[in-house]
């Protein structure tokens, strides 16, 4: 029994350690994305179009269809994902 015990114990320790872990991982993510610049990777910004993207940075290599509600439609680029709810931007996400 006591055993047993132990190896609960042991395992919800090292569970919990691999949560922190991740989340400290997805902060070091967003914290140094490179700058939305030449000097980093230019990228469009919130709020802007589908059209605007597309005018300002070409055409997106993959174009994924929208899901959900409301629609979520992803176009993926060389050094990003762009993330549209609708026609405008809601995210980009730098590649690693």
């Amino acid at each position: 029994m006591k055993a047993s015990g132990l190896s609960l114990a042991l395992a919800i320790a090292i569970a919990a350690s691999a949560s922190a872990q991740a989340d400290v991982l997805l902060l070091d993510a967003i914290t140094t994305a490179p700058a939305n610049s030449e000097s980093g990777v230019l990228r469009p910004r919130s709020g802007a179009s589908m059209t605007q993207v597309q005018d300002k940075f070409g055409p997106p290599t993959t174009v994924m269809d929208a899901v959900g509600e409301p629609p979520i439609t992803r176009w993926v680029y060389p050094g990003y994902t762009v993330y549209f709810e609708h026609q405008n931007v809601i995210n980009v996400v730098v590649h690693r």
